[in-house]
C-alpha cells in the first residue's frame, strides 16, 4: 500500500485503488466531491481542531498532515468502492483527470514564475540596486527552505496514511473480497474500458492530433445525461430521453450475477409495432416509427441492416451506436463490462438486441481497421455467456487476435481452455494457434531460447492440425493462389477424397475459417514453414502413424451435425462460402435480422397479443398475388369483417392491375428478324 500511495503528491494521475475519488483531497487541493464531504462527520472536524491545539492559529503545511490522517481514519473503505459513478470506475477517472488538469496548471504557472524569476535575476542591475537584490535572494532561500520543511512534513503525514492504510486492510482484508492486485494476471476474458474506444487503437496508428482534431470542439457543447463507454453520444443524435427500457439483478450466486433487460408497457407497445413493420416489409415504416421512439433499439438494428444493403455504412454504423447508447444507459448499478462475471440470458428475446447490437459494432470495428478494438468487443459478447457460446464468438476470437497481433493472449487462451472446451478440435483454433506461436518466433526481440521454443511447439501443433484436418490444406493453397508441388498433390492424404470425405459439419466450419482467415498465410515465411510441416506430416503417414487412423475416426464422430449457435453465427458472418454449406433445413427457413434463429427454448417475458391477419381470411386471388407481391394489400379488408366487400374490392384489384402493368412493362421482347421478301417468293403458304 505504500507503493499505491508513493508519488500522490506530484502526480493525482497515479492514484488507483479505492480511494482515487478523493485523489484530489489527499494532494491538498479542494474538496471535489459533495459525497465526500458527506461522509466527514462532524467529530471529524472537532477531531482535528483538538490534534491542531484548540483555537491557535497555524500554517497549512502544519495543518495538512494532520487533516490527512483524521480523514484517512474516519473515511470507510467501503463507502468509497460504494461511491456513486458510472459502471463503478467512471467517476474515479474524472476525479483523477480533474486534479491532473488542476495540477498541471499549477506546475504551468509554477515553471513561468520561476522563468520570470530567473530572468530577474539573470538580468544586468545598477550598482546602487545591488543591495535590494541580495535581500531578494536571501529571500528566495527562506522561502525555499520553507518549502523543504512543508514538503517532509506532507511526507511524514503520508507515511502515516500508509500505516493506517495497512491496519485496515490486515482487519478487513481477509473477510470482504477485493479486486486482485496490479501485478496479478487478469482473467482471459477480462476487458479493458480503454480498448473499446476505437479511437484508442486509431491514436496509435496515426496519432491524436489526427483523431480527435475534430471532435474537441463539437464535445464541448454536449449535454447528455450520461458518460458511456461503449459509445460516445453525438450531438447530431435526437435529445435522449427513457425508452421504457431497463435491467434488473435475477440472482447473484458463486460470484456470478445474472441480469436481463426488461420493457416497460409502453416499450412493448412500441415492440409491437415494430413487428408489424417488419412484416409489412416496407422500411419507411421503421423510419416513421423512429421519429416517435428515435431510441427503440430492434428498429435501429434493423434499420441499420437496410442502410448497410444501401451501401450507407456511415449511417448504419451510426444506428448501432445509438442503439447501444439506449442500451448502456438502462444499464443496472451492479452491471459492470469489465468484470467477466455478469451474465445475459440469450434465451431471453429482451437481451438479444445487446448482442446483436455489441456483434454488428464488432463488424464494423473490424471493416474500419481497429482490430484490437474489435477484439475487446469479441471477448465482451463472450463475458456475458461463455459456457453456452450463442453467437458462438470462439470460431471468431482467434482471427480478431492474430489481425491484432494479440499473440500471447491467443497462446494463453488456448492453454487455459484446452483441457475443458477442446479448442483443438476447432479447425480454426487448430491451425491459428500454431500460427501464433510461429509468429512469436518471429519476434526479434525476445530471447532465443524463447523463440526455439515457441518454433518447436508451432510445428509440432501444426502436424497435429494437418493430421486431424487433412481437408484444409488444399483449399487454404487455391485461397493463397499456391500451386504444391507433385508430391503433395498426388499424395492419398490430402488429395481430393480428403475434402469429399469429411462430415458436412466439418466442411461448413472450414469454409468458415478458409472465408475469414486465408489471407492470413500469404506471408512467404509462414508458407515455407507450412511447406516443411506438410512434408513431415507426409513421412509419418507413410511410416504407418497410429494417430492418423485415429483422428480419422475422431472425424467420423464429432462432426454429425453442427449446433444451432454455429449456424446462428454463419448466418451473421455473412460469408459466402460458409452460408452455402448450411444444411437444407437451415437455409430454406426465414431469417428474421432482428433475431437470428431464435432458440427453441425462449423464455417469453410478454406474449405479443394475437390480431387477425387480413390475408388469412382472404379470397384464393388475394392469397396468390399475395405470394407474388408481398406488399399487396387489399384497402377493403378489416379484421372483424375477415374479407374484402363493397366497392373496395374494386381499389384493390385496380392497384393490383397498375403493378402487373409496371411490372410487365419491365419486360423486353426481341423481336423475330423477318425473313427478306426475296426468300419469299418462292415459298407455297398453306
Amino acid at each position: 500500500m505504500s507503493e499505491l500511495f508513493a508519488d500522490i503528491r506530484p502526480r493525482a494521475l497515479q492514484v488507483r485503488g479505492p480511494l482515487a475519488p478523493c485523489a484530489g483531497f489527499l494532494t491538498g487541493d479542494t474538496l471535489q466531491s459533495s459525497w465526500i464531504a458527506s461522509q466527514i462527520d462532524v467529530r471529524t472536524l472537532d477531531s482535528v481542531g483538538s490534534s491542531v491545539g484548540g483555537s491557535e492559529l497555524c500554517s497549512f503545511p502544519e495543518l495538512l498532515p494532520k487533516l490527512r490522517r483524521v480523514l484517512c481514519a474516519s473515511i470507510n473503505i467501503e463507502d468509497l468502492e460504494e461511491a456513486p459513478g458510472v459502471n463503478g470506475d467512471r467517476t474515479d477517472c474524472l476525479l483523477i483527470d480533474a486534479a491532473a488538469s488542476g495540477n498541471k496548471r499549477r506546475a504551468q504557472r509554477g515553471h513561468s514564475e520561476s522563468k520570470k524569476d530567473g530572468d530577474v535575476t539573470d538580468a544586468a542591475v545598477p550598482p546602487e540596486q545591488s543591495n535590494t537584490s541580495g535581500k531578494l535572494r536571501k529571500k528566495k532561500r527562506k522561502q525555499k527552505n520553507k518549502k523543504n520543511a512543508a514538503g517532509e512534513s506532507s511526507e511524514n503525514g503520508l507515511e502515516d496514511i500508509d500505516r493506517i492504510l495497512e491496519r485496515i486492510e490486515d482487519a478487513s482484508g481477509s473477510s470482504r473480497p477485493g479486486p486482485p492486485p496490479l501485478s496479478a494476471k487478469k482473467h482471459v476474458l477480462y476487458v479493458e474500458h480503454r480498448h473499446l474506444n476505437p479511437d484508442t487503437e486509431l491514436k496509435r496508428y496515426f496519432g491524436a492530433r489526427a483523431v480527435l482534431g475534430e471532435q474537441r470542439p463539437r464535445q464541448r457543447q454536449r449535454v447528455y445525461p450520461k458518460c458511456t463507454w461503449l459509445t460516445t453520444p453525438k450531438s447530431a443524435w435526437p435529445r435522449y430521453t427513457k425508452p421504457g427500457l431497463s435491467m434488473r439483478l435475477l440472482e447473484s450466486r458463486k460470484g456470478r450475477s445474472a441480469f436481463a433487460f426488461e420493457h416497460s408497457e409502453e416499450y412493448q407497445q412500441t415492440q409491437h409495432r415494430f413487428l408489424a413493420a417488419v412484416e409489412s416489409m416496407e422500411p419507411n415504416n421503421m423510419v416513421v416509427l423512429l421519429q416517435t421512439s428515435p431510441y427503440h433499439v430492434d428498429s435501429l438494428l434493423q434499420l441499420s441492416d437496410a442502410c448497410r444493403f444501401q451501401e450507407d455504412q456511415e449511417m448504419a454504423r451510426d444506428l448501432v451506436e445509438r442503439a447501444l447508447y439506449s442500451m448502456e444507459c438502462a444499464f443496472h448499478p451492479l452491471f459492470s463490462l469489465t468484470s467477466g462475471t455478469c451474465r445475459l440470458d440469450y434465451r431471453r428475446p429482451e437481451n438479444r438486441s445487446f448482442y446483436l447490437a455489441l456483434y454488428k459494432q464488432m463488424s464494423f470495428l473490424e471493416k474500419r481497421g481497429c482490430p484490437r478494438t474489435a477484439l475487446e468487443y469479441c471477448k465482451l459478447i463472450l463475458s456475458l455467456e461463455p459456457d453456452e457460446d450463442p453467437l458462438c464468438m470462439l470460431l471468431l476470437l482467434d482471427h480478431l487476435a492474430l489481425r491484432a497481433r494479440s499473440y500471447e493472449y491467443l497462446t494463453r487462451l488456448f492453454q487455459e481452455w484446452e483441457a475443458h472446451r477442446n479448442l483443438s478440435q476447432l479447425p480454426n483454433f487448430a491451425f491459428s494457434v500454431p500460427l501464433a506461436y510461429f509468429l512469436l518466433s518471429q519476434q526479434a526481440d525476445l530471447p532465443d531460447q524463447e523463440l526455439s521454443s515457441a518454433r518447436e511447439k508451432a510445428s509440432l501443433l501444426m502436424q497435429q492440425a494437418l493430421i486431424m484436418f487433412p481437408g484444409v490444406l488444399m483449399p487454404l493453397l487455391e485461397y493463397c493462389s499456391v500451386r504444391p508441388d507433385a508430391t503433395v498433390a498426388a499424395h492419398r492424404f490430402f488429395g481430393p477424397d480428403a475434402e469429399i470425405s469429411q462430415p458436412p459439419a466439418l466442411s461448413q466450419l472450414v469454409s468458415l475459417y478458409l472465408g475469414r482467415s486465408h489471407f492470413l498465410w500469404k506471408e512467404p515465411a509462414t508458407m515455407s514453414w507450412l511447406e516443411e510441416n506438410v512434408h513431415e506430416v507426409l513421412q509419418a503417414v507413410d511410416a504407418g502413424d497410429p494417430a492418423v487412423e485415429a483422428c480419422e475416426n475422431r472425424r467420423k464422430v464429432l462432426y454429425q451435425r453442427a449446433p444451432r449457435n454455429i449456424h446462428r453465427h454463419v448466418v451473421l458472418s455473412e460469408i459466402k462460402e460458409a452460408i452455402a454449406a448450411l444444411p437444407p433445413d437451415v437455409s430454406t427457413q426465414s431469417v428474421l435480422g432482428y433475431d437470428p434463429l431464435p432458440p427453441l427454448d425462449t423464455i417469453y417475458s410478454y406474449v405479443r397479443p394475437e390480431r387477425l391477419s387480413p390475408v388469412s381470411h382472404g379470397n384464393t386471388i388475394a392469397l396468390f398475388f399475395r405470394s407474388l407481391l408481398p406488399n399487396y394489400t387489399v384497402e377493403g379488408e378489416r379484421p372483424e369483417d375477415g374479407g374484402a366487400g363493397g366497392p373496395h374490392l374494386d381499389q384493390g384489384l385496380n392497384r393490383l392491375m397498375l403493378a402487373l402493368r409496371d411490372m410487365m412493362a419491365n419486360f423486353h421482347f426481341h423481336d423475330l428478324e423477318v425473313p427478306h421478301e426475296d426468300h419469299l417468293e418462292g415459298d407455297e403458304w398453306d
